[in-house]
């Protein structure tokens, strides 16, 4: 069966952080939630967490962010729960955003395209995390892809791990860091699209100032918020003039408040409207 073309992800990103919030809610179902939850660590435990997420926030939450290893340690089966929560949320409205991290070269990265970007794959998402420290061009495949599907992808530009950045600031014959030359491909991946482009970098909420120049016209990624110790507030001072096309993401700072829908809603809400507070404000 042929599936009806999409359009941009940018474009749909930006409608449904204007439409919903901006917001990315992880679903990140390790161990130590599952048992704050008073679940199992086990597919059944998974699932119920997994589908409890999905069902309290797929109708108003603009982005789910689903950590796939969470699922793969749990192999064949914790993968059929991934597919059918990819399959939920977007028919709930919500996109998805899969944080696979994946990054390679040739055939190989073309495997992961097609996992993640081809739109008859049962794990098909409507945007991917990457990583591009292969060197940038060994992400063609995956930007081929997405741009044929309507997809999107993320790429890991400044992380919040410390050890990133012994990567991520170094810096090229040129003088510019390393993760500079990166949002430098992203922006031109970005040229000329409106009303967002749909190649976006991932810059970690927490890191106090970027040091970078952020205008990639494209979707910002910023993990950190919530448990990780950055707030909404924060944001301005990270993302500068590039903030209203910033899209925090916050899992445990959600999640913690489950199983109960009630305060997995008000929770996704909140930080929400305080985000959109902090980008009136700037």
């Amino acid at each position: 069966m042929t599936t009806p073309e999409l359009e941009p992800f940018g474009a749909r990103l930006r409608r449904a952080m204007d439409t919903r919030g901006p917001l990315c809610v992880g679903i990140d179902p390790h161990a130590s939630l599952l048992a704050d939850w008073g679940l199992n660590d086990d597919v059944a435990g998974l699932e119920r967490f997994t589908m409890t997420v999905v069902e309290a926030l797929g109708g108003e939450t603009a982005v789910f962010k689903p950590q796939s290893a969470f699922f793969e340690r749990f192999g064949s089966r914790g993968l059929a729960v991934l597919e059918r929560a990819v399959a939920q949320a977007r028919a709930a409205g919500a996109l998805v955003l899969m944080d696979a991290k994946r990054g390679d070269i040739g055939s190989t990265m073309g495997a992961y395209a097609a996992t993640y970007l081809e739109k008859d794959s049962p794990l098909f998402s409507d945007a991917v995390t990457v990583s591009p420290y292969l060197g940038f061009g060994s992400l063609r495949p995956a930007l081929d892809a997405a741009r044929i599907s309507g997809a999107g992808v993320f790429v890991l530009a400044l992380t919040s791990n410390p050890e990133g950045a012994e990567v991520q600031r170094a810096t090229v014959a040129d003088g510019r860091s390393v993760a500079q030359v990166m949002l430098d491909h992203i922006a031109t991946e970005n040229a000329g699209a409106t009303p967002l482009g749909s190649v976006g970098a991932v810059v970690g909420a927490t890191l106090g100032d970027a040091h970078a120049d952020l205008d990639v016209n494209g979707p910002l990624l910023a993990p950190g918020i919530g448990a990780q110790g950055a707030t909404p507030a924060d944001l301005p001072r990270v993302f500068g003039a590039a903030l209203r096309n910033v899209l925090p993401s916050v899992s445990r700072g959600v999640l913690k408040f489950g199983p109960d829908s009630v305060g997995l809603r008000a929770a996704a809400a909140r930080f929400a409207d305080e985000t959109r507070a902090a980008v009136a404000e700037a």
